[in-house]
């Protein structure tokens, strides 16, 4: 079956080498990383970058795959998976994902996406976030935890066009948007889900969110322990790997 990675924000698909590494050393094959456009990918002419935009995005390259496909976000990527989800499930044989809290109905957003949501202060907030040099943008990165081959290669595609996109955006999904998307979800038909839990990943809301929306999808729930909001690097592709590996079989089981 197909298996297709959505990557998020400020990012391009290079954050998947390592885990995708960890899979085909494992012997998984049929590996698409998908693109969001102006992360990564161009914009086209007639592409409003906002919620509902990125979500028909990802909807029209399942198709493109055939279906039946096993689908994992990190970040907003996982924002637009729960978007497909909440409307063409049938597209989906399974999926994982991060940042899970973002389908929690208290969610609050984070002080930097408040910041790109808010007029003024959010094109001043991405100006500063990709104003320096490849290397300024680099070194935030691996400040995170990202590895510094991996830094290099997402900050050669933080440009102004990246910097609409993130605009466009966050300013869409303004609450209650993801309050709403979360109830519509909840009351959608369900595929097994697998939701990665970084217990240092203080983007995506609390552990207890996590748990009470992977109760509310029928998802389990994989802790993370000790690893932050960039959980597949070093060890965490090793781990991610294999719990995706028994996610797929045991979605496989169901079909």
């Amino acid at each position: 079956m197909p298996i297709a990675f959505v990557h998020g924000v400020p990012e391009t698909s290079a954050i998947w080498s390592a885990l995708v590494e960890a899979l085909e050393s494992r012997g998984i094959g049929d590996i698409h990383l998908l693109t969001p456009p102006g992360f990564g990918a161009p914009v086209p002419q007639d592409f409003e970058p906002i919620q509902s935009s990125y979500r028909d995005w990802l909807i029209a390259e399942l198709e493109v795959l055939g279906g039946n496909v096993d689908l994992v976000g990190h970040d907003w990527g996982a924002g637009h998976v729960y978007g497909a989800l909440a409307r063409r499930t049938d597209l989906i044989r399974s999926w994982a994902t991060d940042s899970a809290g973002l389908m929690h109905v208290d969610y609050e957003w984070h002080d930097m996406a408040r910041a790109f949501q808010t007029p003024d202060v959010g094109e001043q907030s991405v100006a500063a976030l990709f104003g320096g040099t490849l290397a300024d943008r680099a070194n935030m990165l691996i400040g995170f935890g990202v590895p510094a081959d991996t830094a290099e290669l997402v900050s050669a595609d933080q440009n102004e066009e990246m910097a609409r996109c993130i605009l466009g955006l966050y300013r869409s999904a303004a609450q209650p948007a993801m309050a709403n998307l979360s109830r519509y979800l909840a009351e959608s038909e369900q595929r097994p889900g697998l939701i990665f839990a970084p217990t240092e990943d203080h983007f995506a809301g609390t552990q207890q969110m996590y748990t009470e929306v992977a109760t509310t999808l029928g998802a389990e729930l994989l802790t993370l322990n000790g690893f932050n909001h960039w959980w597949m690097f070093g060890e965490g592709a090793a781990i991610g790997a294999d719990a995706l590996i028994a996610h797929w079989h045991a979605a496989a089981q169901c079909a």
